[in-house]
């Protein structure tokens, strides 16, 4: 998910990407192409909480008042989602516990969305310079190619833990991904 544009418009459209994948899940007839969308939503919220976690939730503690209080709370959001992903990764379609977590990840993460949406976006588009969330739009879209594709809910999500350590798991997701054609459509 590579979009354009700043910060806000970069997200948001990951978000409608992360909405579609939802929806193409639950209309999905199982099996195989179940799994292989809930990889693609996994991929796609994993790298997308790196770059988050990396460029937008520094600049929120920077630029927006209450800040810490606004990007700890996004952080503690990640690492729930984080935590079902994993459980997710382990099961598989069919079983009940697989509908459970995709559900309960619906949920998660609409709620999560629109607090960024409806609260921290307009926030930092009324704080921040718009030079600034057009730079942030390009470290997001920078940070997103290297970014890990698994979750690792123990790994470091705040700086300057998270941007040394997520490029060398990025690398290694990558790698396990392409031999074992994860992610391929």
């Amino acid at each position: 998910m590579a979009n354009g544009g700043n910060v806000i418009q970069e997200l948001t459209t990951d978000h409608r990407e992360v909405d579609r994948l939802f929806e193409q899940i639950q209309s999905a007839p199982g099996g195989d192409r179940k799994r292989q969308l809930a990889d693609q939503l996994t991929m796609e919220l994993v790298r997308h909480s790196v770059a988050e976690e990396e460029y937008l939730y520094p600049a929120v503690r920077r630029h927006v008042d209450d800040g810490d209080d606004i990007a700890d709370k996004e952080i503690a959001d990640h690492s729930e989602v984080e935590r079902m992903l994993k459980e997710l990764e382990a099961s598989e379609p069919g079983d009940g516990r697989f509908d459970r977590l995709i559900s309960e990840l619906k949920t998660a993460v609409t709620a999560h969305v629109d607090d960024e949406e409806n609260r921290l976006f307009p926030l930092l588009a009324d704080s921040c310079p718009a030079e600034t969330l057009d730079k942030l739009g390009d470290k997001v879209r920078s940070a997103k190619k290297t970014a890990p594709t698994r979750p690792h809910p123990a790994a470091p999500d705040t700086p300057p833990a998270n941007k040394l350590l997520a490029p060398g798991a990025g690398m290694v997701d990558r790698l396990r991904d392409m031999l074992t054609g994860r992610g391929r459509s």
